[in-house]
């Protein structure tokens, strides 16, 4: 059988409808997600700000990008979990001065269960720093991203 080829360049195609000055209904594929302001800020507060989508963004490709470098050096995650701290120079969006680096820094806290020792799980911080795109535009914008891991059995 004949393997599928998978094109290594893409167009990602997005639209949104903006119904009021701080909501942004976003559709892509069959998805649609809603990217608002918080209501003491004059939006609906329907969903996450664009600067929380941002961070969120970070934190989702983490997650898939970790898994997928971690399956292809057979090592099991039984459960992940992630947080992050970022700090947010928000004078840019508050029109008082242009910020070159709005996020100076950002702390990811990656918790693994594995059955797998933190060892093993070495080349996979390499990896990640290698190929989460989102991780690689946030670092080349000058933010510094610190990674803590946090590997337990269990």
């Amino acid at each position: 059988m004949a393997e599928a080829k998978v094109k290594s360049e893409i167009t990602m195609k997005m639209s949104a409808t903006c119904p009021h000055h701080a909501r942004s209904d976003v559709s892509v594929r069959d998805v649609e997600t809603v990217i608002d302001e918080p209501t003491e800020r004059g939006g609906t507060n329907l969903g996450m700000t664009p600067t929380e989508t941002l961070v969120a963004a970070l934190i989702g490709c983490t997650n898939v990008i970790t898994q997928r470098i971690s399956e292809g050096y057979d090592l099991h995650i039984d459960g992940m979990d992630i947080d992050v701290e970022a700090q947010f120079d928000r004078r840019g969006v508050m029109l008082q001065d242009e910020i070159a680096v709005p996020f100076p820094s950002m702390t990811l806290n990656i918790n693994i269960k594995s059955p797998n020792d933190a060892a093993e799980f070495e080349k996979v911080k390499e990896d990640l720093q290698k190929f989460c795109p989102i991780a690689k535009v946030i670092r080349e914008s000058g933010t510094v991203i610190n990674e803590n891991w946090n590997i337990s059995n269990g």
